[in-house]
């Protein structure tokens, strides 16, 4: 197939055998570059990996899943190398485009899986977030995105990047697909929110620039036209500084522990920014993932408490896609300032969705819905109802 938006890998086509009938029979789906699929290399965005990798001959079960309710795979997607970083530039094999704002990036690690939904390749896209490659592309390119809780779904036969934090989410244009993914993926939620209370904190909104604020209420109003008014909670957040922090501590740890042997023994190549986050990681000291780890407990012993059986309406990142021409310094820049509000939902395990209902300076601006840990489906199902 025409891979005019360079979102899937150039692999020789391989048709998967997929269920004739099922819940999403008619439909076709991408897979980010990190899952094996039989038939295919795994590159985890590096060429070296790719000469290495050899033609797997599993697919992991989260892919079998799908297609075993019917869906068809159209190909893989390019990553972010080894998906540590959320820019969506490879300097290996380039940059797919955002198809919903050409002149921007499309946001990582996840990005051709991004790309292929939002230039029409398939109808939906598995994807990873770690700390927030698939939330932060679903944003800058204007689809449906979900981080579940950890654990929730399968990572089996995935190349890792940081064990306690990774997790399988996915893309979709409309909200009828993303809930018919989720029920696919997520089965049934043990204690479903029927009618939970929304909620915002201001202090979330007031990270974001004034007029990335401006965006947003028209999709809060949305949101209080098919779920109620907004409660308005002047809550006392734990710092988003410190938990950045101990996000990066945590993730810079388990990263060299996951990747770091392979990096040295075959003496990978790195792209700049990848190369330099994990050299970085390397020096993170015991002391500091000590007290990192120590952090992670208290945040979210504290947004258990705060959340209950209620949903928080958060921004998804700060802002739109910074252009294509941005400086590394910029984008790095606007990474840093996404992770404060990111690293909430990673530290602390729970599910958050990001919805397109929102843009500015004609790009796409997310905004999202948290709930607590196992919520994944009543969550899928809540943003259906409000997209839809």
């Amino acid at each position: 197939m025409s891979d005019y938006p360079f979102a899937l890998m150039p692999y020789p086509f391989v048709a998967l055998d997929h269920a004739p009938q099922g819940p999403l029979a008619g439909l076709s789906f991408a897979v980010k570059d990190l899952f094996d699929v039989a038939g295919y290399p795994t590159a985890g965005g590096n060429p070296h990996l790719l000469a290495m990798s050899g033609i797997k001959t599993r697919t992991a079960p989260t892919v079998q899943r799908l297609l075993d309710a019917g869906a068809r795979m159209v190909g893989k997607a390019h990553t972010n190398e080894m998906a540590f970083s959320m820019s969506g530039k490879n300097a290996h094999f380039g940059t797919p485009v955002n198809g919903a704002a050409p002149e921007r990036i499309p946001g990582g690690s996840s990005s051709g899986s991004a790309s292929a939904v939002s230039n029409g390749l398939c109808d939906f896209a598995l994807g990873t977030d770690t700390g927030g490659s698939v939330r932060t592309p679903a944003s800058y390119c204007g689809l449906y995105g979900l981080r579940p809780t950890h654990g929730r779904v399968s990572l089996e036969d995935c190349q890792a990047l940081c064990k306690s934090m990774d997790t399988c989410g996915y893309f979709t244009r409309s909200a009828a697909v993303f809930e018919a993914v989720g029920e696919c993926l997520l089965g049934e939620d043990a204690r479903p929110l029927d009618a939970p209370e929304l909620m915002r904190i201001p202090a979330l909104f007031a990270l974001l620039p004034e007029a990335s604020q401006a965006a947003l209420e028209p999709a809060l109003q949305r949101i209080e036209a098919r779920c109620g008014a907004l409660a308005c909670v002047e809550a006392e957040l734990p710092s988003l500084e410190e938990a950045y922090w101990a996000f990066r501590y945590i993730q810079g740890r388990e990263a060299w522990q996951a990747q770091g042997e392979t990096i040295e023994r075959h003496g990978l190549q790195l792209g700049p920014d990848v190369a330099a986050r994990f050299l970085w990681s390397r020096q993170v000291s015991d002391k500091d993932v000590t007290w990192a780890i120590g952090f992670r407990e208290q945040m979210r012993q504290h947004m258990d408490e705060l959340l209950g059986d209620r949903v928080l309406v958060l921004p998804t990142v700060p802002d739109v896609a910074p252009l294509l021409s941005a400086r590394d310094e910029e984008i790095e820049h606007t990474r840093q300032l996404s992770h404060h509000l990111l690293c909430i939902a990673v530290l602390c395990g729970l599910p958050q969705v990001s919805l397109p209902l929102a843009s500015k300076d004609g790009a796409p601006l997310g905004i999202s819905l948290m709930a607590r840990a196992g919520m994944d489906l009543s969550l899928v199902r809540l943003a259906a109802r409000i997209g839809g």
